[in-house]
């Protein structure tokens, strides 16, 4: 069924596996769980910035001079983690891309209508350069409804920022939650390290690893 979108990437090789293995266990710590978290963030986000465009520049190196490949100087890259559990990506990512601006948005799940509550919104528009130069990438752990990521979604595509500029990074996601992000926006990329059976009726991933933000952060 997934097959059909194309812009859909699943992350598989052993270190993801044994990563999510650790996430999943109920008898992993939060020590456990955060660092098995970064380096599931790190494969993850390596995979997503495949897309950043890249320019041919001049180095010298101690032995010579040769034209080489680097990430375009002249885009902008936001990282945009969804508060509160999206905020794990965030060192990583600055790691990587350490010349990326960092844009959270906060929204939290209302428990019975499943639907995101805005409670935090200070990305700006673009004024630097055109949106089409702004590359995005939306993070949080958990793809279970969806509802928040296409709110985050949409914040940029309302800014004129090309779906096809815009990749979302998440861990363990849902079908329910992947057929709905796709039917809105199909033409983002979203890259998960694995698609689990089905959304309980809580609105929870089964089998998922319970609630993302309460073992990351210990609450």
């Amino acid at each position: 069924m997934l097959n059909k979108f194309n812009n859909l990437k699943i992350i598989s090789n052993p270190i993801v596996n044994q990563s999510l293995c650790t996430l999943r266990s109920k008898n992993t710590d939060t020590e456990g769980v955060r660092l098995a978290a970064r380096k599931l963030t790190r494969i993850l986000l390596y995979e997503a910035t495949k897309n950043l465009p890249q320019k041919e520049i001049e180095v010298e190196t101690p032995i010579a001079k040769f034209t080489t490949n680097t990430i375009n100087p002249d885009i902008s890259i936001i990282i945009s983690p969804i508060l509160r559990a999206g905020l794990i990506f965030t060192d990583e990512a600055v790691d990587i891309l350490p010349q990326a601006a960092i844009r959270h948005i906060g929204m939290y799940r209302d428990e019975k209508t499943l639907k995101p509550v805005w409670y935090y919104n200070k990305v700006p528009m673009p004024v630097d350069k055109p949106a089409k130069d702004y590359y995005v990438y939306i993070t949080d752990p958990m793809l279970a409804t969806g509802n928040s990521l296409l709110e985050a979604i949409r914040l940029y595509v309302e800014k004129g920022i090309p779906e096809t500029n815009i990749c979302c990074v998440c861990m363990i996601s849902s079908p329910e939650g992947i057929e709905n992000v796709f039917r809105e926006f199909p033409a983002i990329t979203l890259i998960v390290a694995a698609v689990d059976s089905h959304l309980n009726e809580r609105g929870y991933i089964v089998p998922g690893m319970g609630d993302a933000g309460d073992r990351i952060y210990n609450t």
